[in-house]
This record gives C-alpha cells, structure tokens and sequence, in this order.
C-alpha cells in the first residue's frame, strides 16, 4: 500500500471523531451538557493519534521526503499544511483547557467546549480535502514505489514508538463506541 494511501485511510478515522464532535457541539447548543470522559477520550484520540501519530508521519517522513525533491517548505503547500497542524494543537489546548474548566464546575465552559469543537472540526475537514485531493495526489506524482514503501515502513515504526502497543486497536475500540452513541443512534 502506498504511504499516501495508509495516510488517506487514517483520515476515515479522524473523521469519524469529527462527526461525533460536531454531534457533541450541536448537543450542547441545545443545552445538554457534554459526557467530559467522552470529551477526555476524544482529546486523547486527537493528541495521540491525530497528532503524534498521523500528523507526525507527514512532518516527520513525508513532508521531508517531498522537500528532498525540491518541494519548498515555506511558502508552499508543506508550509500550508504545518500552519494548519499548529492551529489544530492549539484548537485542542483550548478545548482540553475548557474541558477542564467544565469538570472543575465551571458551566460557562460548555459554550467554549462548542466553539473549539467546531472550530477544530471546520479546520480539520478543510486539511483533510486539501491533503486528499491535493497535497497528496502531489506527492504520488513526485515519489517513486520505492520511496513510498520506504515510507510505510518508517509509518508502522512511528506507530509502534508513538501509540504503543495494543493503542491502535483501542482507538478503534473507541471509535466504533463513540460512532455508535453519537452518530448511528440518531
């Protein structure tokens, strides 16, 4: 399988995670208040999975492969990408801090739990259609089979460093959990 295309796949989780957030924001603007243990799981997937994990084989391995074949870093589509991580992390400080916020009594926080899911949700869905049709359709054109095997190869190595064992599995424990309380059950 092609790196571009392990990438792709892990994309289909994420956005599971974003469905189920954007259903937690549209519950709270009806004023339910958030399960905070789904709202820490979620964060965990995102800081763990989306982050480290995803985000880390594209800074760590694709990305420098590309700029390898004279893809800039600033100012072009790598630089792109890296701002809209960086802007993801912070979202997901936020969120993390307004989440503790609400667990330590805080009930104004709720709003401020919405207003990062949401924000989060548009950025990642916009990053997510930009690397599939864009960014990535690039890199197939720029990287040979060889170096995309390669690549896969560093991709299970971060896994196995980034998550841990067992992690992977229950991440998919979790999505198929969350999917089915917020999304299939509506």
């Amino acid at each position: 399988m092609k790196a571009t295309q392990q990438l792709k796949d892990e994309h289909e989780g994420i956005k599971i995670i974003l469905s189920v957030m954007e259903r937690i924001a549209d519950k709270i603007s009806k004023g339910e208040s958030p399960n905070s243990e789904h709202l820490d799981r979620i964060i965990e997937f995102l800081r763990v999975f989306a982050d480290k994990c995803h985000h880390g084989k594209e800074e760590d391995i694709l990305f420098p492969a590309l700029q390898a074949h004279g893809m800039p870093k600033d100012g072009g589509p790598i630089g792109v990408m890296l701002s809209e991580h960086q802007q993801g992390r912070l979202y997901i400080k936020a969120l993390s801090e307004a989440v503790d916020d609400f667990k330590n009594g805080n009930k104004d926080a709720v709003m401020a739990i919405a207003e990062y899911t949401l924000n989060y949700t548009i950025l990642l869905r916009n990053h997510i259609e930009k690397e599939n049709n864009v960014f990535f359709m690039m890199a197939d054109k720029i990287l040979n089979g060889k170096e995309q095997d390669m690549m896969s190869e560093e991709f299970e190595r971060i896994e196995v460093e980034r998550i841990g064992p067992g992690k992977h599995e229950e991440f998919h424990g979790l999505l198929k959990s969350l999917n089915s309380i917020y999304i299939k059950n509506q």
